[in-house]
């Protein structure tokens, strides 16, 4: 019995360390699918989100904060610093009129930064932490968990009113229109669970397995999303690791929340 509690211990840590190295990691990626976007619209004489002098010291930022998250430097500022930098950026974006999306689009890209900045809350309350020397903060917890519930919400939002996102999914699901129903549901139950702070661990190992199905089957179809939706292809890279950098969250609730 003490040789199974261990293992699993030992397990949970893994786990959560793993989680922890997704989430970290999430801002390098992001800056670099991010660099190749750029190109890709300097290819079509497109702008950029950000003006190019900002960009640049836009990703510096999310570089530096992610270097010393991953370190495990001053873990829980950088984890602030990069919520705050992606918040910053987004709304800049958002001001400067360059990116010209639908808005079954918008909300796609929109939600998944919510729920990456809930991420970096969650981080910064000191949840994922394998020696943890202060105590964690429920505040920056339960903020973190209320982004994931936006974010959920959203999705169970586009699986209604989303024709895009209802055609994806439908490509995938075996029991049709019925079996959208039953995910909506699932999705607005999830968003519940969040929001209220109740059985949020449960909540969180649900959509750790929920997650990774959808990146996989409804993100990763590129050529549904880049051919016949015309999203641009390193739009859509990001958007899947934004995914990933939200299953990290996930499971560092699922198995230290």
């Amino acid at each position: 019995m003490a040789a199974a509690r261990g293992w699993r211990r030992r397990a949970l840590r893994l786990l959560t360390a793993g989680g922890g190295v997704l989430l970290t990691r999430f801002p390098f990626w992001h800056c670099f699918s991010g660099l190749l976007l750029c190109a890709e619209r300097a290819d079509g004489r497109r702008k950029p989100d950000i003006p190019v002098p900002y960009l640049y010291v836009d990703m510096g930022v999310a570089v530096l904060c992610a270097s010393f998250m991953s370190f495990g430097v001053k873990r829980r500022w950088f984890a602030l610093g990069a919520a705050l930098q992606l918040a910053v950026a987004t709304y800049a974006a958002h001001l400067s009129g360059h990116g010209h999306y639908g808005d079954w689009l918008k909300v796609r890209m929109y939600s998944r930064t919510i729920a990456i900045i809930g991420g970096f809350l969650i981080l910064a309350s000191g949840a994922g932490e394998l020696y943890r020397q202060k105590p964690r903060s429920r505040s920056l917890q339960s903020t973190g968990q209320v982004f994931l519930g936006i974010y959920l919400i959203c999705q169970a939002y586009t699986l209604q009113h989303s024709q895009e996102d209802r055609l994806a999914y439908l490509d995938h699901l075996l029991g049709g229109e019925v079996a959208l129903q039953l995910l909506f549901l699932l999705y607005g139950l999830l968003a519940l669970a969040f929001l209220s702070g109740c059985c949020v661990r449960a909540a969180a190992q649900a959509l750790a397995v929920l997650l990774p199905l959808a990146s996989l089957l409804v993100d990763g179809n590129l050529g549904y999303w880049h051919r016949h939706r015309r999203v641009e292809f390193w739009s859509q890279m990001q958007l899947i690791g934004q995914n990933v950098g939200i299953f990290g969250a996930v499971v560092i609730l699922a198995t230290d929340g």
